[in-house]
């Protein structure tokens, strides 16, 4: 198993410090971040993130991308890529970086709940059978071309999307190509949407399980009140070792399955100072990947479970 970050939870450093300071630290790889984004007076995970590569330009700055990469001595988990499934031109220029800098795999966004407003968007307003047939038909295309780079089109397990559990994202995926596309499977989403018993979730995925994202986070009740007199809970992101999920059991459940591929950690709380949180959570991780009997890249397991 190796362990890497997605650059979306590391808005305060440049690519170059993001790719010096993780390895330093002794990070195995690395997830870039791709897409247009919002500007923001301060640097931010959605907006502002000074780690994040730009679509618009994306086939100029690979070379960039290549070199920083393989400077600090990271390997690539994959791209953190935002184009949508029907966004067939964007998608087409995510899956040519991806083999062009020898990543591998790549995320291709799935179509959002016609009650959603992820990204700003207005709702469609369209049911899920209709999304759901959409995203199929338009993900039956990803896999060809996905092939046709020599690649991996990745779907997340997200909230507010039609792949919000491993039963949705399976269905969706059944009959495809699963050389070709795959599934991330995501701790910390899953607390949000679409829990799933973790073992048995990950055994129904089979070979389309393909990566694995993980954070964390809880519910906490509101001081509001909704209209019927019932408290209202609301979700926030914790740190790993503070959340709802744990790690322990996720990293039991993925050896359980026989998973040793990359694991990807996307931090979004905000408790400690970012270098502090990226060097604690790669311990945590190696802590509890040994607690749960596997093997990490470049570690000795009763080493580590001493210093837990």
């Amino acid at each position: 198993m190796k362990f890497s970050v997605f650059t979306a939870s590391t808005p305060d450093w440049t690519p170059e410090e993001a790719a010096t300071n993780l390895a330093a630290q002794g990070w195995h790889g690395i997830e870039w971040r791709v897409t247009d984004q919002a500007e923001a007076a301060e640097p931010g995970f959605w907006a502002g993130n000074k780690a994040t590569w730009p679509m618009t330009g994306l086939e100029e700055a690979v070379p960039e991308m290549a070199r920083l990469t393989r400077e600090a001595g990271l390997e690539y988990s994959g791209l953190g890529g935002y184009a949508r499934c029907d966004d067939h031109d964007g998608v087409e220029r995510v899956l040519a970086a991806t083999a062009a800098l020898g990543a591998r795999q790549v995320r291709v966004n799935v179509l959002p709940l016609g009650n959603s407003t992820m990204g700003g968007q207005e709702p469609s307003g369209l049911s899920y059978p209709e999304l759901f047939a959409a995203t199929r038909e338009h993900y039956e295309w990803v896999e060809q071309r996905a092939a046709h780079h020599g690649v991996k089109a990745l779907v997340e397990l997200h909230h507010g999307t039609v792949t919000a559990s491993a039963s949705s994202a399976r269905r969706l995926l059944e009959g495809l190509d699963p050389q070709h596309v795959g599934v991330i499977h995501d701790l910390g989403n899953l607390l949000i949407e679409g829990w799933e018993s973790l073992l048995p979730g990950l055994e129904l995925l089979g070979p389309y399980l393909s990566h694995v994202h993980v954070k964390n986070a809880r519910w906490v009740r509101t001081e509001e009140r909704d209209a019927a007199g019932a408290a209202v809970w609301a979700n926030e992101w914790a740190p790993l070792t503070e959340g709802q999920g744990s790690v322990l059991a996720y990293f039991q459940a993925l050896a359980a399955v026989g998973y040793d591929q990359w694991v990807t950690v996307e931090d979004f709380s905000t408790d400690v100072p970012l270098a502090e949180r990226t060097a604690g959570n790669l311990d945590f991780l190696r802590r509890a990947a040994a607690a749960a009997g596997l093997t990490v890249s470049g570690s000795d397991a009763a080493d580590l479970l001493s210093k837990g």
